[in-house]
């Protein structure tokens, strides 16, 4: 249960954010491992970004990879929204020995779930920021693997690259889940509790104390998570040799030491804003209906034992 409530918690975010997750992976790849003035711009601004794709693509364009994107949710934040349920509200094991939260027990099970869920749902994460990233040539960033659909994408990976390509980019999503779960999740529920313990407003379980955790949660986690998520980004839209060996980069490392080379500590933050605007709703969002979710459950289960 607690896998299928952070399943639909996060599938129903995703279907107002998918896109501007388009207009991140977009700004992400724009002058990949290229000096600032030495690359045509495409997208110069988020509003820029999204009439061109609308103008290019047709509006449809800004839903790219929305149900590889779904897929990746539901495996994702079914395993790390469960899995924290879980770990810190049935078994309690982010309390102190006198009852109280602790932030760094409860950001370290967010980052244990977040690598779990890394690897669960990396799959439809490596197709969903090929579908993303792929468009005309006229306004092309990135690697284009012209794929036809989610189905088409699985089948030439899996055909190209065998079972392991699946999860290629696997290693660069581990460090990006881990530190924004650990963020997200270990502020959500501190400041949750903050706010009910201190009388701000005394409901643990209340809308208004979810919605004010989430946006804690949501700022700590795209000022951690941005240079994470564009390394992620890179590797999993590399294209790879006949020896399924990536073209661009050969580890996590060698990516962050060419970026660093030739983009310099800027291309770390490319995408940040439409990453805070995508990242802000989309956690607020997931955590405020994970949380209704739970509240509803807690209502059904206590109605149902008066019986």
């Amino acid at each position: 249960m607690e896998f299928t409530l952070g399943a639909l918690a996060a599938v129903g975010a995703t279907l107002f954010t998918n896109p501007i997750e388009v207009l991140k992976t977009r700004f992400q790849l724009q002058g990949e491992l290229q000096q600032r003035g030495q690359y045509k711009v495409h997208y110069r601004n988020i509003l820029h970004a999204g009439y061109v794709i609308a103008k290019t693509e047709g509006i449809l364009g800004l839903q790219k990879g929305l149900v590889p994107a779904l897929g990746h949710q539901i495996l994702m934040n079914g395993v790390r929204l469960g899995g924290f349920h879980y770990l810190a509200e049935e078994k309690k094991l982010n309390l102190k020995s006198n009852g109280e939260m602790s932030f760094l027990r409860t950001a370290m099970i967010g980052a244990v779930t977040g690598v779990a869920s890394a690897y669960s749902g990396s799959p439809f994460y490596l197709v969903k920021v090929r579908m993303q990233a792929q468009t005309n040539e006229a306004i092309a960033v990135g690697t284009q693997h012209k794929v036809a659909g989610t189905a088409d994408a699985f089948s030439q990976i899996w055909r190209k690259e065998g079972i392991v390509g699946l999860w290629r980019g696997a290693n660069g999503s581990v460090p990006r889940l881990a530190v924004a779960s650990a963020g997200q999740l270990g502020t959500f529920s501190l400041a949750k509790e903050y706010i009910a313990t201190n009388k701000y407003y005394p409901i643990e379980y209340g809308l208004l104390n979810s919605f004010l955790g989430s946006i804690f949660g949501g700022i700590v986690i795209t000022v951690t998570m941005n240079p994470f998520d564009v390394i992620s980004t890179r590797l999993y839209n590399q294209g790879v040799d006949a020896q399924g060996r990536g073209l661009l980069y050969s580890s996590y490392f060698d990516c962050v030491s060419k970026m660093w080379k030739t983009e310099g500590f800027r291309g770390y933050y490319k995408g940040i804003v439409p990453g805070f605007l995508r990242v802000g709703p989309h956690t607020m969002l997931s955590l405020i209906f994970w949380d209704r979710l739970k509240s509803f459950q807690r209502k059904y289960l206590s109605m149902d034992s008066q019986y």
